[in-house]
């Protein structure tokens, strides 16, 4: 490619290619000889031009293919070969490496000089990008804005498009992705992609075919975010390189399909879980990460009140009996379960437990993996758990009648059993429990207690403002009649993606089975005459252990009003106004 040798100038070149007139260009020149700011910034902040407008016009002039810098643009090891401090003086951003070629963004790709000293840096061939300077000031500031890769990754052709055919080994070093992103851009597409989730903290990645892009998703603390558009024709081709790596059938695109594998980035652990679904436009895939470095551990780090830990810690050293933990998928629910295994497994207990999947695995902990292709459901294992010997007893998931009845047996006959169940909240699985066949008066004899969570996401500390809720939201929330109460929200930045939110924390109800509730167990009554018995007795339900951490200014009301959709139980404002007031 030639590139243009002589210095452009950007009002010339807007006037030329008819994007802007002699008296809007004499107008800017002026302001900017009284601002000293860059000419292209006061066409944009003024709204003569936008910035795309620039960008393509100086495209053409140039004859070298232009982008709007991007997050997920940017290969987060290549940002590394040109030190900052240097990419700020060149005006340069490092995007992606294929083979022997970088591909640079450049606010001058005309400069050979520029060019000259990237290549003597870096040891590469240099293919430049124009970009516009304020984009690349801010990227290497870290604040650049969110989007999509675009125009650079449709500039490659399919024949540049090539696949490892080899199969991997279980265990993948994050090193060795690395060096595979030398044999093909759609290689180090996707290990960019993979790594980069696991920076960002995503629980889920979604690859999902369309008609002119392909959409990469990141599910990042519970929402899912767009990360990049690859073209279409890409697609085929990022499917069957993660499909290898998971050991999938890539000849099979008509069945959905499931794979697995470890990446090993940087001395942790990463379980990907692989799971591919057929669509009319093509494969979707979409793949958990499970970091073993994030699970925690100890039940003092969910979150839970001092009065709901006590509850817990005492259904937990009961000797025998049935704890349940429950809420909609992805509410940390499993992570709840390690969490009180930890604190009551010790050397004198035989502990094991039923999973589908077994996502971590604990010491001391006999973890058996459900594989129903074979047989080995849920019941079975809990009945051949039963002639091991068990003390404790942890069950991944209570689905059908016949595991529910396992489980309640085993908790009669002298063990504890824990186990998780879909409700919406702690009485609720009762109901459930009992729609499966088990007998009340069973029932009632061995629950110990049930927790119902939720995680909501939490205000991010460095763009935190202060705000009023509408009406609407204060009269929700129960607390119309109450003054006084100071809230909090996230107005954006680029720590928290612009989304005002970073990390999310447990919202818990805990309910302890007492005399009273035992008898309403016994007798068969429902889960809403339960629930307002155990509200009468100073329970406290999910809505409202949520709002206090609003009113604690932790979360919004949004969020928590999101989160509890279908609690209905009021707030009690009192209570909570009062405890704002002490503080």
């Amino acid at each position: 490619m030639t590139l243009i040798q002589t210095r452009m100038r950007l009002g010339d070149a807007l006037v030329e290619e008819g994007l802007l007139s002699e008296e809007q260009l004499k107008e800017a020149l002026r302001r900017q000889k009284d601002t000293g700011r860059p000419l292209g910034e006061l066409l944009v902040d003024t709204g003569v031009l936008a910035p795309e407008q620039i960008l393509e016009a100086l495209s053409r002039r140039l004859g070298v293919p232009g982008a709007r810098l991007r997050s997920g643009m940017a290969d987060p090891n290549v940002l590394r070969l040109v030190d900052r401090e240097e990419a700020g003086r060149l005006k340069v951003l490092p995007l992606f490496k294929v083979r022997d070629t970088l591909t640079v963004a450049m606010a001058e790709p005309q400069s050979l000089p520029t060019i000259d000293r990237l290549r003597a840096i870096t040891k590469l061939q240099i293919r430049p990008v124009l970009a516009l300077e304020d984009d690349i000031r801010r990227f290497l500031r870290g604040d650049g804005p969110a989007g999509e890769l675009d125009n650079v990754l449709a500039a490659l052709t399919e024949s540049q498009l090539e696949m490892q055919s080899d199969e991997p080994e279980t265990d993948v070093p994050a090193a060795v992705l690395e060096a595979q992103g030398e044999g093909g851009p759609v290689i180090n597409l996707v290990n960019a992609v993979l790594l980069r989730a696991i920076t960002q903290l995503a629980s889920d990645v979604h690859i999902e075919p369309g008609k002119e892009h392909t959409l990469i998703r990141y599910r990042i603390d519970g929402r899912l975010c767009d990360v990049m558009r690859p073209p279409a024709a890409m697609h085929a081709a990022i499917v069957s390189r993660i499909k290898v790596v998971g050991r999938m059938n890539i000849a099979e695109r008509r069945l959905p399909q499931e794979g697995r594998v470890r990446l090993v980035n940087e001395g942790k652990e990463v379980d990907m879980r692989i799971s591919s679904m057929p669509t009319v436009l093509g494969e979707k895939l979409v793949i958990r990460l499970l970091d073993k470095s994030n699970l925690r551990v100890r039940l003092e780090d969910l979150g839970l009140r001092p009065e709901q830990m006590s509850a817990l810690l005492r259904m937990l050293h009961r000797p025998h009996g049935l704890v349940l933990v429950t809420g909609p998928t992805g509410s940390g629910k499993t992570t709840t379960l390690y969490s009180a295994l930890s604190v009551i497994c010790n050397t004198e207990r035989n502990v094991l437990t039923v999973e589908d999947p077994v996502e971590y695995q604990i010491e001391r902990v006999n973890q058996i993996q459900v594989q129903d292709a074979i047989g080995m459901t849920f019941a079975r294992a809990l009945r051949s758990i039963l002639r091991q010997d068990p003390d404790i007893i942890m069950v991944g998931e209570v689905r059908d009648a016949e595991t529910a009845r396992v489980a309640v047996q085993a908790s009669l006959t002298g063990h504890l059993v824990l186990a998780t169940l879909h409700t919406n909240d702690a009485p609720g699985a009762i109901a459930r429990l009992t729609d499966m066949g088990v007998e009340p008066y069973l029932l009632s004899g061995c629950l110990n207690g049930g927790i119902a969570q939720r995680l909501v996401r939490v205000i991010c500390q460095r763009c935190a403002e202060a705000y009023t809720p509408s009406d609407e939201l204060i009269g929700q929330a129960g607390l119309a009649d109450r003054k006084g109460l100071n809230f909090w929200r996230g107005k954006g930045c680029p720590d928290c993606r612009g989304s005002g939110y970073s990390g999310r924390v447990g919202v818990f109800e805990v309910m302890e089975v007492d005399t009273p509730i035992r008898r309403l167990i016994h007798t068969g009554q429902g889960s809403i005459e339960i629930r307002e018995t155990w509200l009468k007795s100073g329970g406290i339900g999910l809505r409202a252990e949520g709002i206090r951490l609003a009113v604690e200014g932790r979360t919004t009301l949004e969020e928590v009003l999101y989160a509890t959709y279908g609690d209905d139980d009021a707030a009690p404002p009192a209570q909570i106004a009062a405890e704002k007031s002490e503080k």
